[in-house]
């Protein structure tokens, strides 16, 4: 999850609307290899949950690659974490007045147990996002197993987390950051390397 305000001036394009594609139709038959197995429970037990924000409209790309590849539409939902971040502390009063996150919409509308859950967001940094996601995903239900799919991993994990499904891997600073831009929410795909901090929303 990333603040869309780019300065354009220091700000490269690392990957553009083609090399996005490409990366997600990858993602998509790597999803479709590794799940619809005939010894397996097979793609009928596999659903797609976008972490918000741009983790959602993701999670709907692969879905019609994966029905356009192999004739199965995948459930698809969308999943806000703002509650269970650990840098958030709206519920005990702890963050200052004017800093509220913001919490968008949560659509999880089949149920998750039992069923293969791929968890899909747009860049992996630290991996709290991702924990917080799975904390958030355990209120609806156990599934029998949680995947992770990210367009961009760009390093500097601090917690033991890694994705099954990489559209690309993007070595960073510190001093750097990565900000996908999709045209569901921007009106135009592409990811940039900005220079400048990381702010406190893309962990």
């Amino acid at each position: 999850m990333t603040t869309h305000v780019p300065d354009r001036a220091t700000a490269k394009r690392v990957l553009d609307a083609d090399a996005i594609a490409k990366s997600l139709s990858r993602i998509a038959h790597e999803l479709i290899e590794r799940n619809d197995l005939p010894d397996g429970p097979g793609l009928e037990r596999v659903a797609l949950i976008g972490i918000q924000t741009r983790g959602a409209p993701l999670a709907s790309r692969l879905r019609r690659l994966v029905e356009e590849r192999c004739g199965v539409a995948l459930p698809v939902g969308a999943l806000d974490i703002t509650f269970h971040r650990d840098d958030v502390h709206v519920r005990d009063g702890g963050r200052p007045p004017g800093r509220q996150p913001i919490v968008r919409a949560t659509s999880i509308a089949f149920p998750i147990e039992d069923m293969t859950v791929v968890l899909v967001d747009d860049v992996l940094y630290t991996g709290r996002t991702i924990r917080a996601a799975i904390d958030a995903l355990m209120d609806f239900g156990r599934p029998a197993r949680v995947q992770l799919a990210v367009l961009v991993d760009r390093g500097h994990r601090e917690l033991p987390i890694r994705p099954d499904y990489v559209g690309k891997n993007l070595p960073t600073g510190r001093g750097e950051r990565i900000q996908v831009e999709l045209v569901e929410i921007d009106e135009l795909d592409g990811v940039l390397l900005v220079a400048g901090s990381e702010d406190d929303d893309h962990v």
